[in-house]
């Protein structure tokens, strides 16, 4: 069963949708979709660094994404720019470098293409062992600091009043983030992985009546929206991650126009 690429596909797809749902629901609620793109774009020059260390593409985009977000809370208490300058200083300046170093490679075989838009049709079994282990990882995680960052995306003060650390809480939503963007560049790509974390959550978020079944309803969401982008690449012969972008905002337009806004989530 596994030796077919559409069955592989999809079950990568579906067992990232289960995780970046309830990731992406933060980011709605927090507005951080700049920060994922900045963690994103610094995901090349991750790359190049792989390539400089000949490590694994996966470990070399953490490592950077990671040093991406320590940076950006070092300068976020000790700067004075604005949080979305700060931003765009290190997803622009973060790709540029990585570009820059990547030219200096120019036999390396190195598929851009995929790297931006992702490949989830070549998803191996190994890709699919990591993606189902990492997903059960972070969802763990998630669940770990779900109560500090649900209170503190209402009040930081209440948060630290209750004792849940709420620095901490972002401080590690931010690794996680990072590790979600590392695994699923092969499979959506640097410019599609903010979509698919933004999009379910969004689209749900107008109708969910607690902030769990918003999370579970962006999983749902997202899992739909991998098996209808495969289904319209197959037919369509499109490219798949885009296509499963494509279909999200698809579900997005139509709960826009049905559904009535309403008080939860």
């Amino acid at each position: 069963m596994l030796d077919d690429f559409l069955v592989r596909a999809l079950l990568a797809g579906i067992g990232l949708a289960l995780v970046t749902g309830p990731t992406g629901c933060f980011i709605v609620w927090r507005r951080l979709a700049y920060f994922g793109e900045t963690i994103a774009h610094s995901a090349l020059l991750g790359v190049a660094v792989a390539i400089l260390l000949d490590a694994h593409l996966v470990i070399g985009i953490f490592t950077i994404s990671c040093g991406v977000v320590l940076v950006m809370f070092f300068l976020e208490g000790r700067d004075t720019l604005p949080t979305d300058t700060l931003l765009g200083l290190l997803a622009h300046g973060g790709l540029a470098l990585g570009l820059v170093i990547l030219s200096f490679f120019p036999t390396m075989r190195l598929d851009l293409q995929a790297l931006l838009f992702g490949d989830i049709l070549g998803v191996a079994r190994a890709d699919l062992a990591m993606i189902w282990l990492g997903g059960a990882v972070a969802l763990a995680v998630l669940v770990w600091i779900w109560r500090a960052l649900l209170t503190a995306t209402v009040s930081v003060d209440l948060a630290t009043v209750e004792g849940l650390r709420p620095d901490r809480a972002r401080l590690v939503f931010g690794f996680l983030v990072a590790a979600i963007i590392a695994v699923a560049i092969k499979i959506v790509g640097v410019l599609l992985i903010v979509a698919l974390l933004v999009i379910p959550a969004a689209t749900v978020r107008r109708f969910a009546t607690s902030p769990e079944m918003m999370a579970l309803g962006a999983a749902i969401l997202g899992v739909v929206a991998v098996g209808g982008g495969l289904y319209a690449s197959a037919e369509l012969d499109t490219p798949s991650g885009p296509s499963i972008v494509v279909v999200a905002l698809i579900l997005f337009s139509v709960t826009r126009l049905r559904w009535p806004k309403t008080s939860g989530g």
